[in-house]
């Protein structure tokens, strides 16, 4: 995933930073608990596509 992309890429829900969750392939918003995929390199930024994290999860982004 470009960095320069996420960069300027937030949480649509609380307008948060997100966190590359690179293994995953999502990118993490640890206050939503909500992770975004990407697919083909693209990340999908709705909020109905998202999953909700785990507390294993979460500690990935530490």
């Amino acid at each position: 995933m470009d960095r320069r992309l996420l960069d300027i890429l937030v949480c649509p829900v609380c307008k948060g930073p997100l966190r590359l969750r690179r293994e995953a392939q999502e990118l993490a918003c640890r206050p939503c608990r909500l992770g975004y995929p990407i697919r083909d390199d693209i990340p999908v930024m709705l909020e109905e596509e998202a999953r909700n994290l785990s507390d294993e999860d979460l500690k990935d982004l530490d």
